[in-house]
């Protein structure tokens, strides 16, 4: 699904680069990426339905893929110039997203499942940087043939990109004794299946409590302020380069994208390595304070990205803020999920996180015309920064809970043990 999502950025950049305004291309980008803050809605059928021969998961996101694919082919209908068909375009992405979101939350429903948790960070680091790879090239990629060849060659390159993958994970199993097709009979005749007995009903009540508790809160809401604030800022740092600054919109995409690139993947691997040795908690205070600074940094010295060299930096940079805030939050989104929706609860915090990247991205294209990207990109410092003091203070707290516990317990076991005597507490 990455070509089509990075077509969606790359068209954006490409609408700010043709003069339209930031709100309209703002809502462009929060209507085509809707479906996606959806996914709440897609988790808890998910963890319903997934008796198959052919896996748990996997029947999910095959068809859906297969569904995406096809709706993609209604890029190619879509005229010369695509700044004339805003409402066409947009009605595409929309169509594409809904199938491509269930394809999503499939897959996180199926990594939940099968990593186990001391290896959730690497593996998220992997995951993380598997996406951001294909998300900064595919950026790169479809910006230059859209200027260089024209939108339609770009949408023909595009399809062509989601049918191969298409193809390829259709022969992706999810465990080795699965049917790769659902006439075929398993390996294991006799292999366990997984088989839910609670209602629809029953998992989005168990769902929410496990949204809604106070450690969830605790812990996501600084999390989605962190997101949604970077994504805010960096609608608005590229429409000032483009329209200030005169970049064009394939420089963007090649700079944050390209160059970024080269620094992704080994940032995530090592993030998702301290992660799973140091703890993700830890590592969640450091990872904020590294976007509290960068954001605050590269704002107080906006005076300088009339240097090319400065600018450029600052969007490399940017580039790295997602991945390693990735590496921290992940393991602890997941350590949240409770048993039986964990699927769906750690699809709808993913979902949770796209809406805010895309109200980030609405709100970001509106202020804009009343606000400066600098301004815009300081107020965004001044929430992660009180985001940073509330996981602190949470963090915090937990363990002043758990110590307290401690010596409890220490106690009762102590009283018990001495005189060779059981104690039964009633």
């Amino acid at each position: 699904m990455l070509s089509f999502f990075r077509c969606g950025l790359s068209m954006s950049r490409h609408y700010y680069a043709e003069g339209e305004q930031s709100s309209i291309v703002g809502t462009f980008v929060a209507i085509a990426g809707l479906p996606w803050a959806l996914q709440f809605v897609w988790g808890p059928l998910i963890d319903r339905f997934q008796v198959s021969k052919m896996g748990r998961r996997r029947p999910w996101v095959i068809v859906s893929q297969i569904f995406a694919f096809i709706a993609s082919l209604g890029l190619l209908l879509v005229k010369n110039p695509p700044t004339q068909s805003i409402k066409t375009l947009m009605t595409a992405f929309f169509v594409h997203s809904i199938f491509a979101s269930v394809q999503d939350a499939s897959v996180d429903a199926q990594a939940i499942s099968t990593i186990p948790q001391r290896e959730r960070g690497r593996i998220n680091g992997v995951m993380r940087g598997g996406f951001l790879l294909g998300s900064a090239l595919g950026a790169a990629g479809l910006s230059f043939i859209l200027r260089k060849q024209g939108f339609f060659f770009a949408a023909v390159i595009n399809s062509l990109f989601l049918f191969v993958f298409t193809v390829i994970t259709f022969f992706i199993k999810e465990k080795s004794d699965d049917s790769l097709f659902p006439w075929t009979h398993n390996r294991q005749k006799n292999r366990r299946q997984h088989i839910l007995d609670h209602s629809i009903l029953w998992l989005f009540k168990e769902l929410f409590s496990g949204l809604l508790s106070i450690e969830s809160l605790r812990l996501f809401i600084p999390i989605v302020i962190c997101y949604s604030s970077q994504s805010a800022f960096i609608r608005a740092y590229n429409i000032h380069l483009i329209k200030e600054l005169k970049w064009t919109d394939t420089d963007v995409s090649v700079m944050s994208g390209a160059w970024g690139t080269l620094s992704v993947v080994f940032i995530v691997l090592i993030g998702g390595w301290l992660a799973d040795r140091t703890g993700a908690r830890r590592l969640l205070i450091i990872v904020m304070s590294i976007h509290s600074l960068y954001m605050w940094i590269i704002n107080l010295v906006s005076s300088y990205w009339i240097r090319r060299s400065a600018a450029t930096a600052g969007l490399i940079l940017w580039s790295l803020m997602d991945p390693i805030l990735s590496t921290a939050a992940m393991p602890i989104l997941m350590s949240l999920c409770r048993s039986h929706v964990e699927g769906g609860q750690f699809t709808t915090y993913m979902s949770l996180i796209n809406l805010c990247d895309l109200l980030g991205a609405f709100i970001s294209g509106h202020i804009q015309r009343h606000f400066k990207a600098p301004v815009i990109g300081l107020g965004c410092a001044v929430l992660i920064t009180i985001a940073l003091i509330t996981v602190i203070i949470g963090i915090w707290k937990d363990k002043k809970n758990k110590s307290r516990q401690v010596p409890m317990t220490s106690a009762f076991t102590c009283s018990g043990t001495s005189t060779g005597q059981q104690i039964k507490i009633t």
